[in-house]
C-alpha cells in the first residue's frame, strides 16, 4: 500500500530567492556571503544583527522580519525595502508556510474562542466592512502568501478534489462513505483537497489521514467521532474529538484543507495535515479547483457545492486551464431531483471536449473508478 504524501519540493525559480526559515538564511549567507535581491519572509532575525550589518543587502525586501532597530536601519541605508511586523494582529499576513491544526487550534484546551483561528475570525469580523484601506490590505498580503505557500507545498502533486456540504454529520453512513473515498483516493497516491471545513470536507480529510493504517483503524476512529457528531452547537468539543483520534493515531497521511473564514461559523478541520485558510473565499474557491488537476469529486451539498460545481465547469467549458479534467458527481438522486444540478451540467457540456470527462454515478464506491475511467 502506497502511503499518500505530498512530495516535499525544491523552490521552483520564481522561488529560489526566497527565504522562508532561519536556516535557509544560515545557508544562503554561508554559501553566497550575500542577501542582494533576496526575499526574506516571516524570518525572525533579531539574533543576526551582525550578519544583516555585514553582508549586502541591496534590493532585498524583508517581509515581517522581526529585527533590531540598528538591523532595520543599516538594511534599508543599504537599498533593502523592510515591512516590519505589524503589531496586534492574530494572525501573520507575511506567512511563508500553510497552516497547520496544532496552529490554528492552539489554545482549545481553554475553548475553541480562545484558538488563533477564532481570533482571526473575530478580527476579520471587526474589519471587514469598516472601509479601512489598511485591513483589506492585510487581508490581501496574507492571502496572496498563503497561495504562494501552497503552491510550493503542491508542487508535483497530482491532487483530486473532494466537494460536499458542511452539514453531513459524524455517525452517518454518508459520512464513513466520505472518508473510505478520501482513504481510497489517498491510497491510489492522490492528493485529497477539501475545502478544509467540517462535514463532507472532514470526511475526506480524515480517509486520507487514515490511509497509511489498517482498515480497522478508520472504523474505529469514525466510532470516536460520533461522540461529536457536528460542529454545532459546541465547536470545542468536535474539535477535541478529532484530536482525540489524531493522538491516538499520530503521524495519519497528508492531505490540504482550503477553508476560509468568509464562513466563520465553520471551523477549519483538524485531519488536513496542510491548511491554506483564506479571507477572500472567491480567491480560496478559485484556488482550491484550479489546483485539482486530477479532477473532483461532487458530494451531496447544498449552494456551496452546487457553486463549485460550475466553478469547476466554467473553464473546463473553456479549456482556459488546458485540458478538461474529470468531474465525478455522487448520487443521482441528488443531483437530479433534489438539486438537479447534472441536467444542467450535462447539457452545458454537449458537443464540448469536457463532455466525456463528466459521469454522475449513485453510489461514493463508484467514484473512485469513474475518476480513473474518465481521466483523472
Amino acid at each position: 500500500m502506497d502511503a499518500p504524501l505530498i512530495p516535499a519540493q525544491p523552490h521552483h525559480a520564481s522561488h529560489d530567492r526566497e527565504i522562508e526559515s532561519l536556516a535557509e538564511f544560515d545557508e544562503v549567507v554561508a554559501r553566497d556571503g550575500t542577501l542582494a535581491h533576496y526575499r526574506v519572509q516571516a524570518v525572525d532575525l533579531t539574533d543576526r544583527t551582525e550578519v544583516l550589518t555585514s553582508v549586502g543587502t541591496e534590493g532585498a525586501v524583508f517581509l515581517g522580519c522581526p529585527m533590531d532597530p540598528d538591523a532595520a536601519t543599516a538594511v534599508r541605508a543599504a537599498g533593502a525595502l523592510v515591512f516590519p511586523p505589524v503589531p496586534g494582529l492574530p494572525f501573520d499576513p507575511y506567512r511563508a508556510f500553510v497552516y497547520s491544526p496544532d496552529e490554528l487550534f492552539a489554545g482549545l484546551d481553554d475553548g475553541y474562542e480562545a484558538t488563533p483561528d477564532a481570533l482571526a475570525y473575530a478580527w476579520f469580523q471587526r474589519t471587514k466592512a469598516d472601509g479601512d484601506i489598511f485591513g483589506s490590505m492585510l487581508r490581501a498580503v496574507h492571502d496572496d502568501a498563503v497561495s504562494d505557500a501552497l503552491d510550493e507545498l503542491l508542487a508535483g502533486a497530482r491532487v483530486v478534489g473532494v466537494m460536499g456540504g458542511h452539514a453531513m454529520a459524524r455517525g452517518t453512513e454518508a459520512y464513513a462513505g466520505a472518508a473510505r473515498l478520501g482513504r481510497e483516493l489517498a491510497r491510489a497516491g492522490l492528493t485529497v483537497a477539501t475545502g478544509g471545513g467540517p462535514g463532507a470536507m472532514e470526511a475526506a480529510n480524515l480517509g486520507a489521514y487514515a490511509a497509511p493504517f489498517t482498515d480497522g483503524m478508520l472504523e474505529e476512529a469514525l466510532l470516536l467521532l460520533a461522540k461529536a457528531p457536528s460542529f454545532t452547537p459546541s465547536v470545542t468539543e468536535w474539535a477535541r474529538a478529532a484530536f482525540e483520534v489524531r493522538e491516538r493515531w499520530p503521524g495519519g497521511g497528508a492531505s490540504v484543507g482550503i477553508p476560509t473564514w468568509f464562513y466563520g461559523h465553520e471551523p477549519p478541520n483538524a485531519f488536513a495535515s496542510g491548511i491554506a485558510k483564506y479571507f477572500a473565499n472567491a480567491t480560496r474557491e478559485d484556488g482550491l479547483l484550479a489546483r485539482s488537476n486530477a479532477g473532483v469529486v461532487f458530494l451531496p451539498g447544498a449552494a456551496g457545492t452546487v457553486q463549485e460545481i460550475f466553478d469547476n465547469a466554467t473553464p473546463n467549458y473553456y479549456e482556459s486551464r488546458g485540458e478538461p479534467t474529470p468531474m465525478v458527481l455522487v448520487d443521482r438522486a441528488h443531483w437530479t431531483e433534489r438539486l438537479p444540478a447534472w441536467p444542467l451540467l450535462r447539457a452545458l457540456a454537449r458537443g464540448r471536449s469536457m463532455e466525456s470527462r463528466i459521469v454522475l454515478v449513485d453510489r461514493i464506491e463508484d467514484a473512485p473508478a469513474a475518476l480513473k475511467r474518465h481521466g483523472g
